[in-house]
């Protein structure tokens, strides 16, 4: 295990793209705590395929999620409702069909490297969860990419990619194991965790607490939210140690996504 991980005093965001209750984080994040935004590691978080799986286990790590019941599911659903009403977010239901996640969560870091990881997630986030598009499908992908500028066929392959599988990717998986992000939204601050959307503030306070005058205003992590106001569109963005995390399901146990 990487005991260095679960140390770093630098706070981080495991998010994921599948989840509603990490795509609301995502939002409160930005919308209410845009210097904690900025000063975040952000790190996608993802159901792996069995090919990640066999990956982790090579290394001796675990996926460290566990399936909800349906009762559990139908209860998210009244939930999210109940949280995007509070928001004013109308918020339009996927619906997943055999999906492979890392098909939107791996073009992420082809993202992060032409400086549009920020832009790629609030893209991906709202394609999902305010278009109700499949974020699974590879021709959603490819849109997505070339809308931002980026090579839509590499996007839209960048799951076949084995480099990617067994580098960038299979160490996000492996972070995330090391960190013990069971479900998402995961927060961590040094050996604090916190899980949910409704832990959000407690791990803001954290942060802010910990950072002292002028936070912020330092070095960002390889794609943070940049100075000055944000707006719905993260696009502007930019980050110097962004790490990996992943997705959920409509609901992970516990009732946070």
């Amino acid at each position: 295990m990487d005991v260095a991980a679960k140390r770093s005093k630098a706070p981080r965001f495991y998010f994921n793209f599948r989840s509603p209750y990490s795509w609301i984080a995502y939002r409160d994040l930005m919308d209410r705590y845009p210097d904690v935004a900025q000063a975040v590691e952000w790190h996608p978080w993802w159901e792996p395929d069995a090919d990640g799986e066999r990956r982790m286990a090579e290394h001796g790590h675990h996926f460290p999620y566990t399936a909800m019941s349906r009762e559990k599911q139908l209860y998210i659903l009244q939930d999210v409702r109940r949280l995007t009403t509070d928001r004013g977010l109308a918020v339009s239901w996927p619906v997943d069909r055999g999906p492979v996640w890392e098909v939107p969560h791996l073009p992420y870091f082809r993202a992060l490297d032409a400086g549009l990881g920020p832009a790629w997630i609030e893209r991906v986030y709202r394609a999902r969860w305010l278009e109700g598009r499949d974020i699974c499908d590879r021709t959603t992908i490819a849109a997505i990419a070339a809308e931002l500028g980026l090579p839509a066929d590499r996007a839209a392959a960048a799951a076949d990619d084995e480099e990617l599988r067994g580098g960038r990717g299979l160490q996000a998986l492996l972070t995330l194991s090391d960190a013990g992000a069971f479900g998402v939204p995961f927060f961590t601050h040094g050996y604090d965790k916190f899980w949910g959307v409704d832990r959000l503030p407690a791990f803001v306070d954290s942060v802010r607490s910990r950072s002292g005058p002028g936070a912020g205003s330092g070095p960002r992590a390889r794609d943070t939210p940049p100075d000055g106001p944000l707006g719905a569109d993260a696009a502007g963005l930019s980050d110097a140690d962004f790490v990996v995390a992943r997705s959920a399901d409509p609901g992970h146990a516990g009732g946070c996504g």
